[in-house]
This record gives C-alpha cells, structure tokens and sequence, in this order.
C-alpha cells in the first residue's frame, strides 16, 4: 500500500521526528510503499498563493501531493493553540484542492469525494496541555478538523485513527515506551500484523 507520512515540525531532533522514525521504519518493515515528506526540511511554502486561489472553484488542480494514489496518509505534528502547526495547515490547504482531493457538486453545494483509495487516516499529535483541557474543556479541536473538516469530505471511506501524546514536554521514557506500543498496534491494524 502506497503511504505518505507527513512530518511537520521545525526540529530535526523533535519528540516528533523521533516519532515520525519510529512510524517510518514500523511501515517499511511491514513492506509497505513509503514517501515520507518532511514539511520544514523541504522548505514547504505553506501560504496558498494568488494563482491557486484563482484556479480553486475551477477544479482544476493538480495533485501535486500524490494524495490519490494512497492508500494511507499518516500526519506526525505538534498541536500548538489547540491547533494544527501553520506548515501542516498549509500543506492541506495547498494539497486538497478541487480537482486532486474532491471536486465540487454540480450545484456547488456539497463535495464529491476524490480520495476514495485511502483507507487509513492515521494522526499522531503531541500537546504540551493535559489531556482534560483537550477532552473536556475544548472537546478535541484538531480531531474533528481533520476528522470530520478534511478526510469526511474527501475520503469518506477511509478509517481515521489519532493517538494524542499529552503533557509532552514532560514526558520520561516509561510513557514514551507506552506511546509508542500505541502507535505500534495503529500501524498493526492499519497495515497488517507482520512483525517488524
């Protein structure tokens, strides 16, 4: 299965570039077709320029993401303020366009999905807040943006997944060790039993 692994911090030495090795050798060792994106070490340009805001209701857009010949898209980022890092904000924005992720009804009231070979959504997340703050009081913001706001539309048939590593800046290696047995049974169900 053709996966893209998206990786949207600034740091090379990151918990979530650790993370994003960790997934990547997981999904390699189970013989899977990986292109990993490293968002800031590709210098992505995460602003929608002039020109793609001009072509968007015209259905017209490139896929230039690879995002239909996927079969699994996994999304490793920190949640700063509740929401996504802008570079992984403006990767969506500049790669699920009409044309490559849906295309517009012809009444222009709805969404006709493109993405309809995906079949896991797969988001790993750090925050620094305890998990209350997320759960209770801001009823987990980035879920249901990507959840129900981008893969709903666009991949209606695919199986989202996110796993949220809480109070992140203080975590010592027996919760890490845990965290990633969690991300270990997601890659498990998502892209087969075979051990690494």
């Amino acid at each position: 299965m053709k996966t893209l692994l998206v990786l949207a911090h600034p740091l090379e030495d990151s918990l979530n570039a650790h993370l994003a090795a960790r997934i990547d050798a997981g999904i390699r060792a189970r013989g899977h077709d990986l292109h990993r994106i490293d968002l800031q070490a590709q210098g992505f340009d995460p602003v929608l320029t002039a020109a793609e805001r001009r072509a968007y209701p015209h259905n017209s857009a490139p896929d230039a993401a690879g995002l239909q010949g996927a079969g699994a898209i996994v999304l490793v980022f920190p949640t700063w303020w509740f929401g996504l890092p802008a570079i992984l904000k403006g990767w969506i924005d500049r790669s699920f366009l009409p044309g490559a992720a849906f295309d517009h009804s012809p009444d222009r009231r709805g969404m006709i999905p493109r993405l309809t070979g995906l079949r896991e959504v797969l988001a790993i997340t750090t925050l620094g807040s305890p998990a209350l703050v997320d759960l209770v009081y801001m009823r987990r913001p980035v879920r249901r943006v990507l959840k129900q706001g981008v893969f709903g539309p666009c991949a209606p048939g695919a199986r989202f997944t996110m796993l949220s590593l809480y109070r992140a800046d203080e975590v010592g290696p027996e919760r890490l060790a845990a965290f990633g047995a969690r991300i270990d049974r997601a890659l498990d169900r998502a892209f087969g039993q075979e051990n690494p």
